[in-house]
């Protein structure tokens, strides 16, 4: 092999080691967010959620600047920032919510297929729980719209069924509300998110349970 070609062979597996650790260090610190986040969501008393999730958010923020062209940590922005907004509640938690939403359609650019459609999931989520004009951006038919992208894509993702589940419960019908929550209760586990799994499968029996009632 020529010396030119050599050296150009280094340089690009030199490039393609770089961007495998830059992935890896991508994916652990997501992980341990992953964690993080849910130890506060699922674990810490309603009353003091909010305290805690300014340490996540300078976690998410800082993620979000190091791998700036990847959807991932752009899509755990969403699901941090709409699970902040959840906790502090009021008028006060539209900025929040508005982030989020801006998070997620960044994110959607990048790449819609990322963590189960992760993008258009959290945006069906946010459209249908954020009141609406005048007082936020909420839209259910906005939130059908991304619910149905999301299902087209990931359609036995538990975080799509369950949020579809909990949209149809809010519109009243039960029984096809019933059908994306069961759905969701038997979705595959999730590699390295047991404890995610663990507290969205309690929210989803608690969802068959309104459905019941």
């Amino acid at each position: 092999m020529k010396p030119g070609r050599i050296v150009l062979v280094a340089i690009l597996l030199t490039c393609a080691v770089r961007a495998f650790a830059a992935a890896e260090d991508m994916a652990s610190a997501l992980a341990d967010l992953g964690h993080a986040w849910a130890k506060v969501y699922y674990l810490t008393p309603e009353d003091q959620q909010e305290a805690q999730f300014p340490a996540l958010v300078s976690r998410i923020e800082n993620i979000v600047k190091d791998h700036p062209s990847a959807a991932e940590p752009l899509i755990w922005k969403a699901i941090v920032f709409s699970s902040f907004a959840k906790a502090k509640g009021g008028l006060g938690a539209l900025s929040l919510a508005e982030q989020a939403r801006d998070a997620a359609l960044a994110a959607a650019k990048i790449d819609d297929k990322a963590l189960d459609a992760g993008a258009y999931t959290a945006l069906g989520a946010l459209y249908f729980k954020v009141p609406g004009w005048p007082i936020g951006f909420g839209s259910d038919k906005r939130a059908k719209e991304y619910l149905d992208r999301a299902l087209a894509i990931a359609p036995d993702a538990v975080d799509v069924n369950f949020f579809y589940g909990e949209f149809l419960l809010e519109q009243g019908d039960k029984k096809r509300a019933r059908t994306f929550l069961e759905k969701a209760l038997q979705a595959p586990p999730r590699p390295g998110r047991d404890d995610e799994d663990a507290g969205r499968k309690l929210e989803i029996q608690a969802d068959l349970a309104k459905v019941d009632g």
